[in-house]
């Protein structure tokens, strides 16, 4: 695949980096192995009352796409870009740049996401990082204004550098503290200058890998002093984007303290922190946790935290993060309902933090994957809307409850209800009747949606 040049109306000219791939459209009509379009997402249709488009939010990511090179522990890369010198100067960051907004544009979507360090490159200095990455994101500011894509989130790594080894926020070490929070107080007036619409921590090194050495409520504390001065911070300068915090329960580090949903959940309760943030829930995580792969979405919704959705997928009999393309309809179908039950992700969306594995080297496999991942959604939401018009499950659980709305079951759900009531309940109603949760019924009815 040779790069194209080609004028453009001002006269100036462009390169196109993916010359034989034309812009990704909706066929309904297309054949198993016509790979290069859509055939069930149509941006414009109306489910539910908003389109596609709406609901989906989709965004690519672009450390995964546009920076993984196949590496891994056991491994030397596989995925050699032509474009890409596998430099880190400037210039090759900014040509980085401009072949992810063609393929964004090629593919469609309306957002994507980075870390700082993966578009633009560290210097000597603080002061030459942020010179560098100021000139980098002038360039992504005029991308993002030509092309009408948006930034639905940016976070920092906090991780790879280093100085990270013992954690960010949570480092031992309070000289490694303030270079993280001076990173952020970068990330924010970045994301600020982005318009982005959100932005993630994500504690990859916040944890342990001994007891022995670890003082737990003290970093605890820190981390939670580090994100107080996030959100003053964010209220001084203005920056009127969400702050997400993604759970994860390892790797890199042994044990993190955002292990799952509820973990961050209770954090942010007990440091009087959960007014100002909400969660970016990604399932790989959630299964690496213990859970099925819906479970941290439908959580974080249930209380009203649920801000934004990495949509992939795992391999849970292998243990780690392996960040696949979401491939399992049924699992789509469960993470779109909770979205359509909540009345949508924005300003969050459906971030597609997924790599392709390291035997996929062509580059079409970059769209391949993408294509079909927004398929997969696509079919999810509709099987969710589905689901939720006909009201057949809804109706179902409704009656498992039911008992709550008798006089006594209210009282109890108000908090009106004693011990001593309870007791003068059973005394005249006696030994409850078993009633059965059935379970196969439910997954039944659910496949014949899928």
């Amino acid at each position: 695949m040779a790069t194209k040049r080609q004028k453009t109306n001002n006269g100036a000219v462009t390169e196109e980096f993916f010359s034989d791939i034309p812009k990704i459209k909706y066929c309904p009509d297309a054949a198993p192995d016509d790979v290069l379009c859509f055939k069930h997402y149509n941006p414009t249709q109306i489910v539910r009352g908003k389109t596609m488009q709406e609901w989906l939010r989709f965004s690519v990511c672009f450390w995964h796409t546009f920076r993984a090179n196949g590496t891994d522990p056991f491994g030397l890369p596989t995925m050699k870009r032509y474009w890409d010198d596998n430099s880190s100067s400037v210039e090759m960051h900014k040509l980085r740049l401009r072949v992810g907004f063609e393929f964004f544009t090629k593919l469609g979507v309306k957002f994507w996401t980075f870390h700082d360090r993966d578009i633009s490159p560290e210097g000597e200095t603080l002061e030459e990082t942020n010179r560098n990455f100021d000139e980098i994101t002038d360039l992504a500011l005029d991308l993002q204004q030509q092309t009408g894509v948006h930034l639905l989130w940016t976070t920092c790594n906090l991780f790879g550098h280093p100085r990270y080894m013992n954690g960010a926020a949570s480092n031992p070490d309070v000289h490694v503290f303030a270079f993280a929070a001076a990173q952020v107080k970068k990330g924010l007036d970045t994301a600020k200058k982005l318009g982005a619409l959100n932005f993630v921590f994500w504690g990859g090194r916040e944890g342990f890998h001994t007891l022995l050495n670890t003082k737990i409520y003290a970093e605890l504390s820190h981390i939670a002093a580090f994100l107080r001065m996030a959100v003053e911070y964010k209220e001084k300068i203005g920056f009127t984007g969400q702050l997400l915090i993604e759970p994860k329960p390892k790797e890199p580090s042994r044990h993190q303290y955002d292990y799952d949903a509820m973990t961050v959940l209770g954090f942010l309760k007990h440091f009087k922190l959960d007014d100002h943030f909400k969660l970016n829930i990604e399932p790989n995580h959630t299964t690496l946790a213990g859970h099925c792969h819906e479970h941290d979405v439908t959580m974080a919704s249930a209380f009203g935290i649920l801000g934004s959705i990495d949509a992939n997928s795992g391999s849970p009999d292998l243990g780690w993060d392996t960040d696949q393309f979401p491939t399992d309809i049924k699992s789509c179908t469960l993470i779109m309902k909770t979205v359509l039950e909540q009345n949508g992700l924005q300003p969050g969306g459906l971030n597609f933090d997924c790599k392709l594995r390291r035997e996929s080297t062509d580059l079409r496999d970059l769209y391949h994957a993408h294509v079909f991942a927004m398929d997969h959604y696509a079919r999810g939401l509709l099987n969710a809307a589905a689901i939720l018009d006909d009201g057949i499950l809804d109706r179902m659980t409704e009656e498992r409850y039911s008992s709550y709305q008798g006089a006594f079951g209210r009282r109890v759900e108000a908090g009106k209800a004693t011990m001593n009531d309870c007791a003068e309940y059973v005394a005249e109603n006696g030994e409850p009747k078993q009633r059965s949760g059935r379970q196969e019924l439910y997954e039944g009815i659910l496949n014949r949606y899928v």
